[in-house]
């Protein structure tokens, strides 16, 4: 597709030609296209287009719209009535979920999480009871304060996959319990280099319990029967099951 294209969108056009002189592709003309310049460049890759000339997109590292420039320009792309056809290519978040072990057939992935400790922290809140793999891309200068505060957030027994470098030459996949993983980062600097992928287990799912209603009437009635009495005619008003009030009532019992 770079070998047919007329023009190449490049998120670092020093880059790009490294990359086609690489593989002997004859120049292109490069338009860069990054995240501060991606509204800009989409209107010129637009003209371009209704111009008849077909136009690549290309990221540094990763894949074009996921957590990298690139989901704009397709927006404007596709508003404008012109067709975007993907490439597959290297991602690093499913690579890493591929050679992780994690068993979790679900997966959210999350992508970077905010900067500021508060509002990471806040964010990773809201995810600490989900029932599936999460996954997050991190930067190296920030993996020691990010992991801090997964382990602050999740505890110590999750476990938590560090991908270093996914589908680069220093490649690395380290898995470990949370409460290790600060202890890895540190026992070797090489440890805290590169581009990260970091999955975090999915949450146990909680046993359900017995409703309020359902307890208040066991705890009602467990106050003038017999346990096995109260238990009996909790399950015909409640229609609970028998084994789980039965050692509710058990439990009411001992903590009285």
């Amino acid at each position: 597709m770079l070998t047919s294209a007329d023009v190449v969108g490049a998120e670092d056009t020093r880059n790009t030609s490294h990359l086609l002189n690489h593989y002997g592709i004859s120049a292109k003309r490069l338009i860069a296209l990054h995240q501060h310049n991606e509204r800009g460049a989409a209107e010129k890759i637009i003209t371009l287009l209704q111009q008849g000339l077909s136009i690549a997109l290309v990221t540094d590292a990763g894949t074009p719209a996921i957590s990298d420039p690139g989901a704009v320009l397709v927006e404007a792309v596709r508003a404008a009535n012109f067709r975007v056809i993907p490439i597959p290519g290297a991602s690093a978040v499913v690579a890493a979920i591929s050679a992780s072990g994690l068993v979790s057939p679900h997966f959210l992935f999350y992508g970077f999480l905010p900067n500021k400790p508060t509002a990471r922290r806040t964010a990773l809140q809201v995810l600490i009871d989900h029932p599936y793999t999460l996954a997050f891309y991190e930067a190296p200068h920030r993996i020691l304060e990010s992991v801090a505060d997964l382990q602050t957030v999740f505890g110590d027994e999750r476990e938590i996959v560090l991908a270093r470098e996914v589908t680069k030459l220093f490649e690395s996949i380290h898995r470990c319990r949370l409460g290790d993983a600060m202890d890895w980062l540190k026992s070797d600097p090489n440890n805290q280099r590169g581009e990260f992928v970091l999955l975090v287990s999915a949450a146990q799912a909680k046993p359900e319990g017995l409703s309020s209603e359902v307890e208040k009437t066991l705890s009602t009635l467990l106050e003038d029967l017999a346990l096995k009495q109260a238990v009996q005619l909790a399950v015909k008003i409640t229609g609970a099951n028998k084994n789980e009030l039965y050692q509710r009532a058990l439990d009411l019992k001992q903590e009285k």
